[in-house]
């Protein structure tokens, strides 16, 4: 698929990836500089003079997201809050954040009165979207992100969730490859900022798939952006879109790409990486420095920023939801800021960085970073606010279709000490039922991965359709991935090192813990460690004690069947029988159990025992 030359926008560059993946363009990362102002001579020590021009030292204003994944409309339920830590010491909720309307405002009004102020990304601005984006392949969120004057972002997982293909025309533009063109006259033009993927590689080649780099430039002032996603995307992606990728170790690439950027005159660095930690507390403005055993911050980032290069200046992270503005020490032992602005367009991170003109690098003694919440009681931005009504429009016939009842929010906990939650347990059973007769599988359980769970399910109306009425398109924002289902046999035994799994290997620093359905019940013992705290001779089916040695008809969806998040035992599978889709199951649950006088009560969390 080649890209259509569009007028004054720069080609960008994806290579191929696979059989018939095709070269589009070449992408120079760089923005247009302004020159200095006439009669003003630059002065190495305190920079351009005569009491005119610029001084030595330039704050640089850094304004920053991530995980937006769609979320163009005010997310609903507990994807729309935040926990704020009060003086006290206790929390308190923050209720009613986010929404893009709300986030340009807010991003507008904190650019005005810096002449330096450059917005970055860190990663799943799409994919898992909200029926509003995901309906038409996250173009409007595209759309929005150009109104917002994202400067730059580098992929995340979700951005691979269509596969490289269609990566290459988020970038690059042009009509849908089957479903053509949304809007009659209207082609899609592509992301006026670069998506940056530098350890993103094509397999023979060793090229990256996307530009590993951005320079912004103003007035001279030079800033470099290096842009890696999580080393592990592989593993919770699709395998069939990344045919012929690699995804390599981030560390590696990014102390790489610092070097290039270093004899390039570049020595102003910001990685922004979609790999994250885990702070000790939930609340947005905790301080993640606070030290003592059982705070800071942990996670997969922690070991990353201390082994990145000192050339690197700042950390932009992303991926595991969280909000946070640290400092971890950086390889000579020199703290440096690592943040993390949660997900869903709730928070942004404003960070300044001061700028030396004379050596060219950040004063790092001087880089200062807070989250700010994007609340709604600021006039929402009225291009964006446009620009939303366009596409729900457009949307609305599918959309608007009443689905099922529920008698409460049935909600999904972002907190990662959550382990059973809800809506996980409501998906499961759908699952389950869905899968059950012989004719489609004949599945006992059901397992459903966590994080394909997105959004909950709210009892108060989103538009017209009435208080308890779960509409299509609130349905498919929980489940937007449309997996196909499978019935699949396993082995109790590898049950067993299913749950095991959950916990150990690629899941033991953030644990995955699956959402079952409800005749299946364990206990997790999260004061032991790794596989150690599933009690084995807890799992039981129906009341009765897995047998290793038996034979069990599973379901699941594709991606986990397929090994997904870290599950690799599910590989070893015998005799798969694919199914409708998890949507289309969730949808014929919610219809088959519910009704305007009879609706779905919230379904009990009582089938994974914690021990904390």
């Amino acid at each position: 698929m080649a890209a259509t030359p569009r007028k004054n926008k720069t080609g960008r560059r994806i290579l191929a990836a696979g059989a018939g993946l095709a070269t589009v363009g070449a992408l120079f990362a760089a923005m247009p500089s302004s020159a200095g102002a006439a009669g003003d001579a630059f002065d190495a020590e305190s920079g351009y003079g005569n009491g005119k021009g610029w001084g030595r030292m330039v704050d640089v204003q850094l304004l920053s997201f991530n995980d937006l994944h769609g979320n163009l409309e005010p997310p609903t339920g507990s994807s729309g809050r935040l926990t704020r830590l009060k003086e006290d010491g206790t929390t308190e909720l923050v209720n009613n954040v986010g929404g893009a309307e709300y986030l340009a405002t807010h991003l507008r009004q904190a650019r005005e009165g810096h002449q330096y102020s450059v917005t970055a990304a860190a990663g799943d601005m799409i994919g898992a979207s909200p029926l509003l984006s995901g309906l038409f392949h996250d173009e409007p969120t595209i759309e929005a992100l150009n109104k917002l004057k994202l400067d730059v972002s580098s992929v995340g997982n979700h951005e691979f969730d269509e596969g490289a293909r269609e990566l290459a025309r988020i970038q690059n533009g042009g009509c849908h490859p089957t479903e053509g063109c949304f809007e009659e006259g209207k082609r899609f033009k592509g992301a006026n900022f670069p998506y940056l993927a530098a350890n993103v590689t094509n397999e023979k080649s060793g090229k990256p798939l996307l530009d590993p780099y951005f320079i912004w430039e103003r007035d001279g002032v030079k800033i470099g952006f290096i842009g890696v996603t999580l080393e592990g995307t592989a593993n919770i992606v699709s395998a069939e879109g990344i045919k012929g990728l690699k995804f390599g170790d981030e560390v590696e690439t990014i102390n790489k790409y610092a070097k290039v950027l270093e004899r390039k005159g570049v020595k102003s660095i910001v990685a922004l990486l979609h790999e994250g930690g885990l702070p000790a507390s939930g609340a947005y403005n905790y301080d993640c420095d606070t030290p003592g055993a059982g705070a800071g911050i942990s996670g997969p980032i922690v070991d990353i920023a201390k082994n990145v290069t000192p050339q690197v200046d700042a950390l932009v992270t992303g991926h595991t939801h969280q909000a946070y503005a640290c400092t971890i020490p950086d390889p000579s032992g020199k703290p440096r800021t690592v943040t993390s602005a949660a997900s869903f367009g709730r928070l942004y991170t404003d960070t300044t960085l001061t700028y030396d003109r004379r050596t060219k690098d950040i004063v790092r003694t001087a880089v200062a970073s807070a989250n700010h919440v994007v609340t709604r009681d600021v006039d929402p931005a009225d291009d964006i606010s446009k620009l939303i009504k366009r596409w729900k429009d457009l949307a609305a016939p599918i959309a608007n279709r009443p689905v099922g009842h529920i008698a409460a929010d049935i909600d999904n906990p972002l907190d990662a000490g959550a382990y059973e939650k809800p809506l996980g347990n409501l998906i499961a059973d759908a699952q389950l039922e869905g899968m059950a007769p012989a004719d489609k599988g004949g599945a006992q359980l059901a397992l459903m991965n966590p994080g394909g769970v997105r959004a909950p399910l709210t009892h108060k109306a989103s538009g017209a359709e009435g208080d308890g009425v779960v509409t299509y398109g609130e349905a498919y924002t929980v489940q937007p991935f449309t997996n196909m289902m499978t019935a699949v046999d396993l082995t109790g035994a590898q049950l067993v090192t299913t749950l095991q799994q959950q916990v150990s290997g690629l899941n033991l620093a953030a644990p995955k813990v699956l959402q079952v359905s409800k005749n299946f019940t364990y206990t997790l013992d999260m004061t032991k460690t790794g596989a150690d705290r599933i009690v084995v001779d807890s799992v039981r089916l129906n009341g009765e004690a897995i047998d290793p040695a038996k034979t069990y008809r599973v379901a699941m969806n594709e991606f986990l069947s397929g090994g997904g998040d870290g599950f690799a035992v599910l590989k070893e599978h015998k005799n798969k029988l694919v199914g409708a889709s998890d949507l289309d199951m969730f949808t014929a649950y919610l219809g088959a159990h519910s009704s305007a006088a009879a609706p779905l009560p919230v379904p009990a969390t009582d089938r994974i025992t914690v021990i904390k």
